[in-house]
């Protein structure tokens, strides 16, 4: 049986091209004892690929999850026709074998969700989900009646972000980049949404917004614009730094300068912590996270969108797009549209 692959072909210089990915075919090995075969039904394309990509050694098979269903198996663990969730690459198909470790970046069965589509465990009830609900509860603990920021609020863990903190009883502040996406993030519940690519002054329009000051700020994208919001927290703010998306793609050599952080730091007496979701990684504690969105969605607390691009062969261009702000909500690839 063949499968096909991307093959990323050089690192990134600046915002990534088509021509750094090549598409292949391969032929698939007979299965061993503890193997199984695996089919991609839907794959995810995330902003965290393309800092993670430094650290690969091309030419080499792209990075990235996908929920996959089971075609062969010589494993009793994953009969044929289970559904998986795991960090397989940029395929097709993949040979697997049952040791594979039990991981966000591993490999799990998929999780129970019941009539939600399965897709969100790529997204609101995976990964992204559990990003938004620990990285928010566990480092901002945020408490009724404050006031939150979220930047990169429309996409897959931002908009989570904004509405867990609806949910809390808080006042949420949104940043995005275009004026759709502002009045989507109005209709999930977002007290104030701000295009920071339109907005003339951005130092005034925060201030309007959070006359008293900001509480906790969800970061997901770095730069200048987060220098500025940092300007407007008040005393004992707590900020999670979850990305820095803003200069993912910068060229070597034009990165952007800023001021240190250190002075708002010391003087407003911030607590600002970075993480990576694997800090939650336990299964026990992962459940309960995926446990907790589902349910949140299923009552309708939590609106999930997804923008989904049709065609395995399109993997590169819902990558780009991703990257280019082109998507509201998460962004997957579904492999065999109908």
């Amino acid at each position: 049986m063949k499968a096909e692959k991307f093959t990323l072909l050089r690192h990134f210089d600046g915002m990534p091209q088509p021509s750094d990915f090549q598409l292949e075919s391969e032929d698939l090995p007979e299965l061993k004892e503890g193997e199984f075969l695996c089919e991609a039904e839907f794959l995810s394309v995330d902003p965290y690929m393309r800092p993670y990509s430094k650290d690969l050694n091309p030419p080499v098979t792209m990075i990235g999850s996908q929920v996959a269903r089971v075609l062969e198996s010589r494993s009793d663990k994953f009969p044929v026709g289970c559904r998986v969730v795991g960090a397989l690459g940029w395929r097709s198909r993949t040979v697997v074998s049952e040791d594979m470790p039990s991981a966000v970046f591993g490999l799990r069965k998929l999780p129970d969700l019941g009539d939600l589509p399965t897709s969100y465990a790529l997204g609101s009830c995976g990964m992204p989900g559990n990003t938004a609900y620990f990285g928010f509860l566990e480092i901002c603990k945020p408490k009724e009646g404050e006031t939150v920021v979220v930047t990169g609020a429309a996409g897959a863990v931002g908009s989570l972000v904004g509405q867990i903190a609806k949910i809390k009883g808080c006042r949420v502040i949104g940043f995005a980049g275009t004026d759709d996406k502002c009045a989507w993030i109005r209709q999930l519940g977002f007290d104030v949404a701000i295009n920071y690519k339109t907005c003339a002054d951005i130092d005034a329009a925060l201030k309007e917004a959070a006359p008293d000051g900001v509480d906790c700020y969800f970061d997901n994208v770095g730069g200048m614009l987060s220098f500025q919001i940092r300007k407007q927290m008040n005393l004992f703010g707590r900020i999670s730094v979850c990305g820095f998306i803003s200069s993912y793609n910068e060229k070597t050599g034009e990165e952007l300068k800023l001021e240190i952080p250190e002075k708002l730091i010391l003087f407003k007496q911030l607590k600002m912590e970075g993480f990576i979701v694997t800090r939650w990684d336990q299964e026990e504690t992962w459940n309960r996270g995926v446990e907790q969105m589902a349910s949140w969605i299923r009552e309708g607390k939590i609106q999930v969108q997804e923008t989904v691009t049709d065609g395995f062969q399109n993997m590169p261009q819902a990558f780009i797009g991703m990257l280019k702000g082109e998507n509201t909500g998460k962004a997957v690839v579904k492999v065999n549209a109908q």
